[in-house]
């Protein structure tokens, strides 16, 4: 078995850099090469990191076969296509969140990669949290009971890409982002809420987007700015489960930070981790120790480690350390979750599974 993965890096953004640096303490990691159609920019970063080989092709950057594993870190519209590529040429796929700006194409990423026979990891940060693989613990032990109703709210007061002083324009035009709001602070918590539902089929979905906030007229110019920033919706699961989710970029409020699971035996709020449930006809309120937790469990059992960190968590994957989380699989479902808000939302109604699966790519939002 192989001691090390050898990784391509395409994308020296915001993003690459990230994930070049976190990869630096992992002695199992080795980054040949990264790629952007900046060279310069390319070319420094590649300096800075003493990385050895600068591409502004991506094409050619996986013909080298000294690389096992590639990074998309590229903006949501060119995930599939540079995915499909690399598994086309035998490497494994690490795709920045969300996995696609549409449903279709991440499903067209979920089936290549099982074609190719390579792995699909999504960088989903939130499903490797300390409080989500406490509370995946309390739930697996059946100690919310019968599960029916689940729900976040996560705002940022004045948060926006680019508009608000921060990133770049890329991030808030459709032609790049396909997508705000709903698929870029989105994804994180309804792939940690699905996964610690189970990943339970969606049946339909009811939301609304929209922009409402005044923003500075030249940014707003500059950018061209044509996304969504507010996504409200109620999602039925199957299994009798609602599902209640309300994420916004920019908002006139403050932010509840909550993410809450209700079962016939009790509740959790994943952070702070909180147990509520009746015991001796008493309502009863339980803090977890989260942190005494994972350091009893990554003593008692050190592969426990690998899960502390996604770029870690990725390494251990590849290298056969520890069974994987199905990442691609939750990013796929919270895919289908967007483009049913984003259709709902155009439609003013509730949409079915059905109707989400056979609608244009993109509908609702170009």
């Amino acid at each position: 078995m192989a001691d090390r993965v050898r990784i391509g890096i395409i994308g020296t953004g915001i993003i690459g850099k990230a994930h070049i640096q976190g990869y630096q303490n992992i002695p199992e990691a080795e980054i040949v090469a990264v790629c952007d159609i900046r060279e310069d920019e390319a070319r420094r970063v590649a300096q800075q990191w003493n990385i050895p080989y600068v591409y502004t092709d991506y094409h050619q950057l996986l013909k080298r076969d000294d690389i096992d594993s590639v990074d998309i870190c590229l903006h949501n519209r060119f995930h599939a296509p540079v995915a499909l590529a690399a598994f086309a040429a035998g490497k494994n796929v690490y795709s920045e969140k969300p996995i696609s700006w549409t449903y279709q194409e991440a499903k067209a990423m979920c089936e290549a990669a099982q074609k190719a026979g390579k792995l699909l990891n999504v960088q989903l940060a939130t499903v490797l949290a300390p409080a989500t693989r406490c509370a995946k613990r309390i739930i697996d032990e059946g100690l919310l009971g019968d599960i029916y109703y689940s729900k976040f709210t996560h705002y940022r007061r004045r948060g926006r890409p680019f508009v608000d002083g921060y990133a770049t324009k890329e991030f808030v035009n459709l032609d790049t982002s396909g997508g705000g709001a709903t698929i870029d602070m989105g994804v994180y918590h309804i792939t940690r809420m699905l996964y610690l539902l189970n990943n339970p089929r969606v049946v339909s979905v009811s939301g609304t987007v929209a922009q409402k906030l005044d923003m500075y007229e030249d940014r707003r110019q500059l950018s061209g700015y044509n996304v969504d920033e507010l996504a409200i919706a109620l999602v039925r699961l199957e299994g009798g489960i609602t599902f209640a989710l309300d994420e916004a970029w920019a908002i006139h409020s403050d932010d509840p930070d909550s993410d809450y699971i209700y079962g016939s035996k009790g509740g959790l709020r994943v952070e702070p981790l909180t147990y509520f449930t009746t015991m001796a006809d008493l309502e009863m309120s339980a803090a977890v120790d989260v942190k005494g937790a994972i350091t009893r469990w990554e003593r008692c059992n050190p592969a426990n480690v690998y899960y502390s960190d996604r770029h870690l968590y990725w390494i251990a994957v590849q290298l056969g350390r520890i069974p994987p989380i199905d990442m691609a699989g939750l990013a796929l479902q919270a895919a289908f979750i967007a483009d049913g808000i984003y259709l709902s939302s155009y439609y003013g109604r509730e949409v079915t599974a059905e109707e989400i699966a056979s609608a244009q790519p993109g509908m609702g939002r170009v």
